[in-house]
This record gives structure tokens, sequence and C-alpha cells, in this order.
């Protein structure tokens, strides 16, 4: 198999990427946007040892669950990876994924029950962080090709709140109009690097954040007054990030103009929300994630539950009402102070959290006399760590109830905490990020 060479393929499967898996004369063929049952004609983009990547030139047999994009740049790009396929399927997919995995692990006796539906299905994101560049000499906003930094120009997000999308071009159309620089990665030069925007379905209030590479620039008063007249705008601030580096914020945020935090809101709970936050990014179907994970925990008026990387304390304070006590830990200072902020807004006073590490806490916690019935974990993708599992059983929970944002290292956690003997039959697929390959899910683990 040789690179630029046109292949026909008979797409037998979905990776966890949501590529067509094909095979080739022993070799195994990943296609972007190709369907399971579609024969393709697909030219090699880059060969390795026992795999290969290619596109479709030409679909011989379409899939009857195939749907007709509007826009390329969703798939060119990843940003909706999924959004040419039906989206029962989609829900199907990841549902398979999580069996997949499982049945890798030697766990096949965990029952996964069928992915639960978002209650919306475009249009979700609460959030949007784009890349600001130059592209043909034009400042130009929208997503990195899949694999590279090249930017495709885009206007509709499709994922993202319309509203945000119109924020966006309104911001970009500002940032023309003054002619600031859009950032240049190669050089390192250039102003803007990307635009967040973080909009309240409660009561859509916008707070819009310029991610800059100095902490100001000349231009800077007139574009915030102009976004500062956009509708419903609340806020205007700027992130410095000056280092060379992928990740998007910086750590300094600079208030502009107007307020430095807007309200949202999970279920009837209200939570203040800053730049730097932790924030469920489809806001309609995290109340229906927390709920499950609440009624499958088995809390009573005296549980005490342990909120372990509690950010702005959205699960545990979703939790208090049903509880006892409920003890937050979290490394990041300014998220401490939001929940602790939140906890007073909602008029919740059996939540207490601090700053620190869970694995230093919860031993600590259980020395002082501490007796834990339920643990909260929501880790990042990398899951959890063998000292936070080791931390957390020494506490002696009744259960462990598991949030996660990444099945792979679910299901590795899942196996190490089995040798301690905790368990769980099932485990429930929810989908947060409905056109996109990502799968989030709650277990309950029981002693």
């Amino acid at each position: 198999m040789e690179k630029n060479q046109i292949v026909q393929l008979e797409i037998t499967d979905l990776s966890y990427e949501a590529m067509g898996v094909a095979h080739y004369e022993g070799i195994t063929v990943f296609v972007n946007n190709a369907l399971p049952g579609e024969v393709v004609k697909a030219k090699i983009l880059k060969v390795k040892k026992k795999f290969a990547f290619a596109k479709i030139t030409e679909i011989i047999t379409e899939s009857p669950d195939r749907i007709k994009v509007k826009l390329n740049q969703w798939m060119q790009t990843g940003l909706a990876g999924l959004a040419h396929l039906k989206y029962d399927k989609q829900l199907e997919f990841k549902q398979q994924q999580v069996i997949g995995l499982l049945k890798k692990a030697h766990l096949e006796e965990i029952k996964v029950l069928p992915t639960l539906p978002s209650p919306e299905q475009t249009g979700y994101r609460n959030k949007a962080q784009v890349p600001v560049r130059n592209v043909n000499g034009k400042l130009e906003i929208g997503f990195f090709r899949r694999h590279s930094h090249d930017l495709v120009p885009m206007e509709d997000f499709f994922t993202t709140d319309p509203a945000i999308d119109r924020t966006l071009v309104a911001v970009r159309d500002i940032l023309r109009k003054y002619r600031v620089p859009a950032y240049d990665e190669v050089n390192h030069q250039g102003e803007v690097r990307y635009l967040e925007i973080r909009r309240s379905k409660a009561n859509g209030q916008m707070m819009v954040i310029l991610v800059c590479l100095h902490k100001d620039f000349k231009q800077l008063p007139k574009v915030a007054e102009e976004i500062s007249q956009l509708a419903n705008v609340s806020g205007v601030l700027l992130n410095y990030n000056p280092k060379k580096t992928n990740v998007i914020l910086g750590k300094d945020d600079y208030l502009i103009w107007g307020d430095a935090q807007i309200t949202d809101k999970i279920g009837d709970l209200e939570f203040k929300i800053s730049p730097q936050s932790f924030f469920q990014i489809n806001s309609l179907q995290t109340p229906r994630l927390y709920d499950l994970a609440i009624k499958q925990a088995g809390l009573t008026k005296d549980s005490v539950v342990i909120d372990a990387y509690s950010g702005i304390g959205t699960i545990g304070l979703s939790v208090a009402k049903h509880v006892k006590a409920v003890r937050g830990v979290e490394v990041v200072r300014d998220a401490v102070k939001d929940s602790e902020a939140n906890a007073k807004l909602n008029g919740i006073h059996n939540a207490k959290y601090v700053t620190g590490k869970a694995e230093v806490m919860m031993p600590r916690w259980a020395s002082e006399g501490l007796k834990t019935d339920v643990i909260f974990v929501d880790p990042p993708r990398k899951g959890l760590t063998p000292e936070f599992i080791k931390a957390a059983v020494a506490t002696k929970p009744r259960k462990i109830a598991y949030i996660s944002c990444n099945p792979a290292t679910l299901v590795r956690d899942l196996g190490l905490l089995a040798e301690y003997g905790y368990k769980t039959n099932e485990i429930q697929p929810v989908d947060m990020f409905p056109q996109t390959p990502h799968v989030e899910a709650v277990v309950v683990l029981t002693k």
C-alpha cells in the first residue's frame, strides 16, 4: 500500500474516533467520514506498518444511516465527527464503545444500558473556545483541521448555542474593524489567540473572553466598548496567555468591562461561573446526569458524602439536599471560593469545601473520625490515579459514584476498584456531546 493509492474498501466498523474501519491485504485502514456497511473508493493519505489513513473519493454503496451534512467543515475539523450518522445510531455507537472496552478488559459481566439521549442534539454547548488566526491575510475564526493547526474558517459551529455563534461572528467583525492582529503561532506574534464565549441557558447572559498574547493592546478600549453593546453581553474579559503552548487559557484574567461572572442553573440550583470554572457543557442534560448518579447512590438523610474533584460545587450542592453532610475537596483555590459562594447563593449550609488533594484530605478526614457513605468522583479524562483509588477505599465508603468523561479510563479504573472489592453490575452511558464520539457515563460501585 502506498500514499495517494486509490483502493476500494468495505467499511466494517467505526473506531472510537468515529472513523470508518476497513481491512485491505492485512492492513487496517481508517477512513474519514465513512460508515459501517458502506463500500467506498478511498485515497490513501498516510501508511504505517500495520495501519493506514484514507479519505473517501467516491461512495459506491451508501449506508441507510447516513445523513447529508450541510457544512463539510464540521467533518473536516472533527468538530462534529458523527454529524453524518443518524442520531439513534450515534447512541448505539456510544453504547457499543463501552461494551467493546469492557470485553477487552474481561469485564463482560457488567451490563451496559442504552445511551441516554440528549434533549438537544445541536446547539447545546453553553461555551465556545475558537482559535483566531490569519487566513489569506484576513482575521478569521474557525476550527483546526483534524490532526493539524490549519484553521478552517467558520461561522456556524453547529453544536454551539446559536446565540454564541452570532456573538462570535460579531466579535470577529469588531476585531477586523479595528485591525487587531490575529495570533501567529509560528512566529509567536500578534494579539488575539482565541475567543471564548460562555452563555447562561437560564438567563441568556454572555461572557466574552479575549485570549491574548499580551495584557493589553492599543485598540482594546474601543474593542471592549463595541463588544459591550452586543445583545446580552454582561462582561468582557482579557485572558493573558504569553506562553508558546497549545493550552488555550493563561492563568490570569482581567475584567475590562461589566461582570466577571455569569449565573446559570442546574435543576433548581444557581451557580456563579467564572472564566476558568469547570461547568458541564450541556446545560439541559447535566441535571439528568447528576440525578442518575444521585438516584443510583441510594442516599439517605443520614448519609455523609465526599465530593472529590469538586470544582465550583455543582455535584456536591446538587447532592446536599438529599444528605446529612457534604465535604468537597478541590486543588484549584478559586474554584473552592466559587463553591463556597455558590453554597451561600443557594442557602445550603451542610456543604463544606477545602483546597487540597483528595488523596491527602480523605484519609485525614477518616483519621478525624468522619464516616463516609458515598464518594462522588467526576475526574478529568485521564481518570483516577492509583493514589486516589487507594485513599478513597481507605475511607471505607459504602458506595463510589463515578461520573466519567472517558470510557477507556473508566473501564481501567473499574478493574482497579474491583481489586479492593468495589463492583458494579451496570453502566449508564449518557450523551452529553451529540454529533461527537465523546461518551459520558455514570457508574455506582458498591463494596
